[in-house]
C-alpha cells in the first residue's frame, strides 16, 4: 500500500481538477466569481448600458463586440472569436472573465473610447 502525506494528496487533487476542468490556477483571479442571481441581474443591466456594440483598435487588428447579453466576442487579425467570455460594466469600468479562465478590465474614457489592456478601442 502506498502512503502519501496530506500535501502530496492536495497537490495530486489540484492536478486532477486542472486536467478535468481545463482550469489554469496560474491564470485565476483573486476576485470571486459572481453567483447565479448576480449574473442574471447583471445581464439585465448589460442589455441597457450604453457600451453594447463593436469596439476596434485604430489598426483594426483587434475587434471586440460587447453583446447585450453580457457576453463578449473578440477577434484578432484573421482569427475570429479568439477570445470569448462575459463582462460586467460598473459606471465607466468594465471587467472581463474569459471562458479560458483569465480576467481583465478596462475603462471607458467617454462614450466612444475604451482603454483596455494597454490599447485604445473606438466604437464602430
Amino acid at each position: 500500500m502506498v502512503h502519501c502525506n496530506v500535501a502530496t494528496q492536495i497537490a495530486a487533487h489540484a492536478v486532477i481538477v486542472t486536467l478535468l476542468t481545463g482550469a489554469n490556477p496560474a491564470l485565476a483571479s483573486n476576485a470571486p466569481s459572481p453567483g447565479q442571481d448576480q449574473i442574471m441581474t447583471n445581464e439585465a443591466n448589460m442589455a441597457e448600458h450604453p457600451y453594447v456594440g463593436m469596439w476596434v483598435t485604430e489598426d483594426g487588428h483587434i475587434r471586440q463586440e460587447l453583446l447585450a447579453n453580457g457576453r463578449y466576442d473578440e477577434a484578432r487579425g484573421s482569427r475570429k472569436s479568439a477570445y470569448r467570455g462575459r463582462y460586467e460594466v460598473r459606471g465607466a469600468h468594465i471587467d472581463y472573465w474569459d471562458d479560458t479562465g483569465f480576467t481583465a478590465d478596462g475603462e471607458f474614457v467617454d462614450r466612444d473610447t475604451l482603454h483596455h489592456g494597454g490599447m485604445v478601442f473606438r466604437r464602430r
